[in-house]
């Protein structure tokens, strides 16, 4: 029986979800958390590393018309594991391991028995770190804003 459109789009948004996660992680930071779990099994690449560019759009007040913004670097990769489950990954920039490291934890996240652990071990602290790093950075533009109600008043 195929799985119900609800599940579908909840499967697909816990994969989006922990793929951003692997996207803003950097190849040591990934390599780091993997270390904690047993050795993966070995990979074939599918595809890549490879580095291009792709085109970011933009619109106006975020509901006009689309525009063309620019390009950013990317490299994607894709790898199998032994059993057949394929991960992939796209990565801002050139780090080629960040993207067949993603890719490989990517794959195993699919795994269902596996997954907790993995996300224990990778998913977990490497959206830990980042949300710290958010609030680190909220914390010190909060402390550099101006109230001008407060300034208009004093006068």
């Amino acid at each position: 029986m195929p799985p119900s459109p609800q599940s579908r789009n909840g499967a697909e948004a816990a994969r989006r979800a922990w793929m951003g996660v692997l996207a803003r992680a950097s190849a040591e930071q990934i390599a780091r958390h993997l270390a904690d779990l047993p050795p993966a099994p070995a990979h074939v690449r599918l595809r890549g590393p490879e580095t291009g560019l792709l085109m970011v759009r933009g619109r106006a007040g975020g509901d006009g018309a689309p525009f063309n913004l620019g390009e950013m670097t990317v490299t994607r990769c894709a790898v199998r594991l032994p059993d057949g489950r394929v991960g992939h990954a796209y990565v801002a920039g050139r780090d080629a391991r960040q993207a067949e490291l993603a890719a490989l934890v990517d794959a195993l996240m699919l795994d269902e028995a596996a997954r907790p652990a993995v996300e224990a071990a990778v998913i977990a602290p490497l959206s830990a770190a980042q949300q710290a790093a958010r609030d680190e950075a909220a914390r010190k533009a909060a402390a550099t804003r101006v109230n001008f109600f407060t300034m208009t008043q004093m006068r």
